[in-house]
């Protein structure tokens, strides 16, 4: 296996993994019944914003931690939805992929999926407490 070189890689990544999290029993409703995900649409900016990660391209402008409290607000994420995101993610890298990159993109989305946790479930319990 290769490792991941550029945009054509991480294209082939998240069509992937958007194969697995689409149907997955845990988190697939998300992206079918929450948010109706267009997939269409929906690759071209995420393949921008893990090219961004990898290879800092500053090609990906949005805000995903603002998408993702807006989902939360129409239905919660727990615990169990990041770390299975991780999982599926990690997993599909794994099936694919090997090499520097490729470790790379699995601890920057255990990153993502901790920094996500506390900015929208414990900030979330926090603020109903104050």
């Amino acid at each position: 296996m290769k490792d991941i070189a550029g945009r054509n890689d991480i294209d082939k990544l998240m069509k992937a993994f958007y194969a697995k999290a689409i149907t997955d029993d845990i988190i697939g409703f998300y992206f079918t019944s929450i948010v109706h995900l267009d997939l269409e649409k929906h690759l071209p900016v995420i393949v921008d914003f893990w090219d961004n990660v990898l290879f800092a391209t500053n090609n990906y402008t949005g805000d995903p931690i603002k998408i993702h409290q807006h989902i939360n607000q129409l239905s919660s994420f727990e615990d169990v939805h990041f770390n299975r995101w991780v999982l599926l993610f990690c997993t599909t890298v794994n099936e694919l992929f090997e090499g520097e990159n490729a470790e790379k993109v699995k601890q920057r989305a255990q990153s993502i999926a901790t920094v996500m946790k506390i900015k929208i479930i414990h900030q979330g319990i926090q603020n109903k407490i104050l």
